[in-house]
């Protein structure tokens, strides 16, 4: 009887050890189960998003010299940061910002808040048909970008819109594609795309909320407008800070819109925004410079991002 409660002692001991506890649970994961569980997502962000950033990285820090004079042999070595030099040097690119800067201005907080809007309509208990409003709000986002721009184009034009007949008929004379107006022509169409998007975004935050707040909030004498400032807004917060984030992530990168408006419009240049321009640039070959933009465009674009997230932080919870 002592030799069996010690050998069954021993085994108890073994097995509470980590060594014992591995081999009864069978070992732990294998490198070769954890490596083929991370392959599928690890190695397309390694090839498609790593390589061609630290590509283009390695590229802004190059220039192309001659030998010969103007006509003599071309080649390429390292210049430091003359790139960058001739980026910060470019009155265009400065234009280009200035004009995307404005259009995030306005642009952003338009949409957001007609988003807001939208999603606390659904969510409010005095709705109907709740499916298909949202829906409807929902449709323009699976639209591709360059589709929606030909049709917003063929409404500005005043060629072919039955929307400036219809105004030219009531007395007024727009001019959607003029210099003065081309930009918020360009900013309705991004508007009438990602409107639903974020919508969805703040209106699945709303549905996560617990009812018995609102019923607290009803028995304490608050309307439905107190409910959805007081409690709702403040509740979904971050929603609405990530929604802000992606707004001017996405304004940075415009590129779609006025690339199709630019064929009706004279007023849209090969410049007109940061990502145009390092296309425009690019185009001539110039793949050194157009580096050069793309790298600045997406540190303006981190600065902003990460600068507007530590803002909100503290009060979003993030």
């Amino acid at each position: 009887m002592t030799d069996i409660a010690t050998r069954a002692s021993h085994t108890t001991r073994a097995a509470q050890s980590p060594k014992g506890r591995r081999r009864l649970s069978g070992g732990g994961p294998r490198a070769g189960t954890v490596l083929a569980f991370i392959t599928p997502f690890f190695l397309p962000f390694v090839l498609f998003y790593l390589v061609p950033v630290g590509y283009a990285l390695w590229q802004s820090f190059r220039v192309v010299r001659r030998t010969g004079g103007q006509y003599g042999t071309s080649y390429t070595t390292f210049g430091g940061f003359e790139q960058y030099g001739q980026v910060f040097q470019n009155t265009e690119f400065w234009s280009s910002i200035g004009r995307i800067g404005l259009f995030g201005i306005v642009q952003v907080p338009v949409m957001l808040f007609t988003a807001l809007i939208i999603a606390l309509l659904l969510d409010t208990p005095l709705l109907r048909l709740k499916a298909f409003f949202r829906i409807t709000a929902f449709m323009p986002y699976a639209v591709p970008g360059v589709i929606a721009a030909i049709m917003w184009s063929y409404l500005y034009s005043p060629q072919l819109s039955p929307v400036v007949d219809l105004l030219e008929e009531i007395g007024l004379k727009p001019d959607f594609l003029g210099p003065d107006a081309v930009l918020w022509s360009t900013a309705n169409v991004s508007t009438w795309l990602w409107t639903g998007y974020n919508m969805l975004i703040m209106y699945s935050a709303l549905q996560s909320i617990p009812q018995e707040l609102y019923e607290a909030a009803r028995i304490d004498g608050a309307t439905n407008w107190t409910i959805a400032w007081r409690i709702k807004v403040p509740i979904i917060f971050p929603s609405i800070v990530l929604t802000t984030v992606f707004s001017i992530i996405g304004t940075l990168q415009l590129y779609a819109e006025p690339a199709v408006l630019r064929q009706i419009s004279s007023h849209i240049s090969s410049t007109f925004t940061p990502n145009m321009l390092a296309y425009a640039v690019a185009s001539g070959n110039n793949y050194q410079q157009a580096a050069a933009i793309s790298v600045v465009i997406a540190v303006i674009t981190f600065v902003l991002s990460f600068g507007f997230m530590r803002l909100t932080s503290k009060r979003a919870g993030l």
